[in-house]
């Protein structure tokens, strides 16, 4: 799942491990060098010692920024590979199947792991182990029965506490990644409805948020009592390795078998190894963490395709149109809302879709774009699809950059004729805040209209076009639209009277001509009143 430059990790582990030796050996080359010292030789026998001590402290630093420096390297290439995989996927579906706020979760917090993965979990790891079985073989070496005694402590720091402290915490550190999800999809679904909120009753909303926060908070609590806990298991582990070392390595000098001055670096070099072991249990804690953030990515890599995706429609056999016969549409993951749609849209037709809320305007809609696939029937669309869709999305930057989300290689003279052809005189410039917050309802309403009409499409799909918008603005809008749509084979989907008067025929969702339920199938398509 992760493309990662072996090279390089191997690169980057190498300088963790010469970083942490160094470390190591610091604290042991300083202890013979005191232990010596004491006796008062020639300085000239300490000369080595006095070099190695002050190499060692420079490389410590020096080898410590090379392998960070490295590691995130190598981390940050997974993470922009992992992305791009991440953005294909997405680029061949047109169905997400779950919330925005958790998917967005997902695709920056979850693909964010796999720097956690290389930089906190393989490389400070595997340059661990290493140096620890390298620091506990030199004790050996020196004296062999210390060696032993000392094992057992640094077996339980390095070994058994690191790999009982994520099995503790192992299914709250599953929960984070999910409850993360769950707050941003809450903060999200808040900023989205905040207008409503404001206006209304916010405390639902805000009730929400802080359940999901306090879920959050207290997961990633109990999951730092485990990493206490590692922490004071691995200070008992070594604490009884000098422990040991101290006394076996007494026994030893006492014994002539140890010369004195190597007591010291007996004792100590348990102590230099502590600071090697504390990183595993973290380590291997955010390993179990990384685990489940990167599953989440891989379900939405592996999720199977629905919808046309990200692709070019294919160019039109014949003369553009739409035409259904028996189509049953519904969401992936709901209900059939519609049965039995048969319609027919030429150029120049203007076909209202009409019925109450949920009855399927909005999935038939969706159906006819290939977003979603019919659950029945046929569906034969000849031509690409201009959709303007009810909550059409205005980024928070300029004119033109929301424009050019219509055509991209548009030049500024096409974006400016759009603008016009909508009715609008605005700078291409100017900044249309969140939502389009700096503008007015029509205005916003049109620009949207200016950026599906770029594409010059053949076909369009207006989902309410006069929705928030006041009688005049609607009226002035509808009659635009008439004019720069004349030629397009044109459904609108609306409720509202004055939208409905401009449609040559109508598709009414509540009609009983089948004998069903309201809702349950498509009407008879009929004449507009007026």
């Amino acid at each position: 799942m992760i493309t990662v430059d072996r090279s390089r990790l191997v690169g980057a582990v190498g300088l963790g491990v010469l970083a942490q030796a160094a470390s190591v050996g610091l604290l042991a080359t300083s202890a013979w060098l005191l232990s010596r010292a004491a006796e008062h030789p020639p300085v000239l026998y300490l000369l080595v010692a006095v070099v190695s001590v002050r190499a060692l402290g420079l490389g410590r630093g020096v080898f410590r920024y090379l392998e960070r420096l490295v590691g995130h390297d190598v981390a940050l290439r997974a993470q922009a590979a992992l992305r791009l995989d991440s953005f294909r996927a997405l680029a061949r579906t047109t169905w997400l199947g779950r919330r925005g706020g958790d998917l967005l979760s997902r695709m920056i917090n979850d693909v964010e792991a796999v720097q956690d993965v290389i930089v906190r979990v393989i490389v400070p790891v595997v340059s661990a182990a290493v140096v620890i079985i390298g620091g506990q073989l030199m004790i050996t070496v020196l004296a062999p029965v210390t060696g032993l005694a000392t094992l057992a402590g640094v077996a339980v720091a390095a070994g058994l506490v690191p790999a009982l402290a994520p099995r503790l915490s192992a299914r709250l550190d599953r929960a984070v990644a999910h409850l993360r999800g769950d707050l941003a999809g809450a903060v999200a679904e808040a900023a989205e409805a905040a207008p409503d909120l404001i206006a209304y009753d916010r405390t639902v909303a805000l009730d929400r948020i802080r359940g999901a926060d306090t879920a959050l908070r207290r997961a990633e609590s109990r999951a730092a009592l485990a990493q206490g806990v590692a922490a004071a298991g691995q200070t008992l582990g070594i604490g009884a390795a000098v422990i040991a070392a101290l006394l076996f390595g007494a026994a030893a000098v006492v014994a002539g078998n140890v010369p004195p001055v190597q007591l010291a670096v007996l004792v100590l070099t348990p102590l230099a190894l502590a600071e090697v072991a504390a990183a595993i249990p973290a380590a291997l804690q955010v390993r179990a963490r990384t685990r489940t953030a990167l599953a989440r990515v891989r379900q939405v890599i592996d999720a199977p395709p629905i919808g046309s995706g990200d692709r070019p429609p294919a160019e039109p056999t014949g003369q553009p149109g739409v035409r259904l016969r028996q189509v049953t549409a519904g969401w992936p993951d709901g209900p059939a809302v519609a049965t039995g749609l048969d319609l027919d849209l030429r150029p120049g037709d203007r076909v209202g879709l009409i019925g109450p809320s949920g009855s399927g305007k909005t999935t038939i809609a969706a159906t006819i774009m290939d977003l979603i696939p019919a659950r029945a029937g046929r569906v034969d669309v000849r031509g690409s699809v201009g959709y303007l869709a009810q909550d059409a999305y205005l980024f928070d930057t300029t004119v033109a950059e929301n424009l050019r989300l219509g055509r991209r290689d548009a030049t500024d003279d096409e974006l400016t004729a759009a603008l016009h052809r909508v009715g609008l005189d605005l700078a291409l410039d100017r900044l249309v805040g969140l939502h389009g917050s700096r503008l007015s309802g029509g205005e916003a309403r049109r620009l949207a209209l200016a950026r599906v009409l770029l594409g010059e499409h053949p076909i369009l799909i207006l989902d309410e076009p006069t929705e928030h918008l006041d009688a005049p603005t609607a009226e002035g809008l509808l009659d635009d639209l008439g004019r720069i749509t004349a030629d397009a084979a044109v459904l609108i989907i609306t409720h509202a009277p004055r939208a409905i008067a401009r449609c040559d025929r109508l598709i009414d969702l509540r009609d009983p001509a089948y004998g069903v339920p309201t809702g349950a199938r498509a009407g008879a398509v009929r004449p507009a009143a007026g």
